[in-house]
């Protein structure tokens, strides 16, 4: 059974795209739904393996893909290994920074080190990611860029570290749209909120079992998403359908964000998910 996107077949064919933390989650999912439009799709990670795991999934199903394992983090790491994609893959068309990661606790007790840890993956290692693209190849010939925010309006309680670097990604999404434009480069992103992905299984046990069980009863749409609902927003920024579209951030959250968490939420099971990626993997809190 193939990836069922609701996009045209061969939307991208001769492109390629970089899908950073593609080795599982939402990158997996939008690696493997971009492979399946026809695009040559390179995926980072910082471990080998996983990476590997997914490009010969995408294989399988019959799409391009390879794999680069690096830190973006890494300032020097990162602009090797976006000359070595260029030297081997040619032009890049399009990056997907949606590589990350944070994990639960009040401020008070985040030191030092976490916040700066979760501060360098969700904000710095995009900026160096879109940075040295848009220096060695998009400044030249264009492209679009998609980056990964999260549901952080309104604070993020629990998550501090994580809706600050979120922020500042908006932030230099915004900014970037206005100074990369005249190289014909388009720059937006989206905010996901609660997500059934896999990364769901990376937090603590208990806050898999007490809480995460609970979310959906704070969201109008009374579900998590689907990692095909985010993919296919992505998606969607990348396309040509996007083009006058910069800047800009897309929702991805059931209306949670826009919740003013006192008005009552009926329950009901009238949302109905996309589930287009054949190859989720539902994470063992919400199965």
């Amino acid at each position: 059974m193939p990836y069922q996107s609701v996009f045209k077949p061969g939307l991208f064919d001769g492109q390629t795209v970089v899908v950073t933390g593609g080795g599982s989650g939402i990158g997996r999912c939008t690696a493997h739904e971009l492979a399946s439009l026809g695009a040559k799709v390179l995926i980072t990670g910082r471990k080998a393996e996983k990476l590997e795991k997914v490009v010969a999934e995408i294989a399988e199903d019959g799409g391009q893909a390879a794999s680069y394992a690096f830190d973006i983090r890494d300032e020097e790491a990162v602009k090797n290994a976006v000359k070595r994609m260029l030297a081997e893959r040619g032009p890049i068309h399009g990056l997907v920074n949606n590589a990350g990661g944070q994990f639960p606790s009040p401020l008070a007790l985040i030191s030092k080190k976490g916040w700066e840890a979760v501060v360098s993956n969700n904000l710095t290692g995009g900026f160096l990611m879109a940075r040295e693209v848009y220096t060695q190849c998009m400044k030249k010939q264009g492209g679009a860029i998609v980056n990964m925010l999260a549901d952080m309006w309104g604070g993020m309680p629990g998550m501090g570290h994580s809706g600050a670097a979120r922020a500042g990604m908006l932030n230099f999404t915004e900014t970037a749209a206005v100074e990369w434009a005249a190289s014909g480069v388009r720059v937006n992103a989206v905010a996901p909120g609660w997500v059934a992905s896999s990364g769901m299984d990376q937090y603590d046990p208990v806050f898999a079992t007490e809480v995460i069980p609970k979310l959906k009863h704070a969201v109008p749409l009374k579900r998590l998403a689907e990692e095909a609902e985010v993919g296919a927003a992505i998606v969607f920024l990348l396309s040509p359908a996007a083009a006058y579209i910069s800047g800009a951030c897309i929702n991805i959250d059931g209306a949670s964000s826009r919740n003013s968490r006192i008005f009552p939420l009926l329950d009901h099971d009238k949302s109905k998910p996309f589930q287009g990626f054949h190859r989720a993997v539902r994470p063992k809190a919400v199965k």
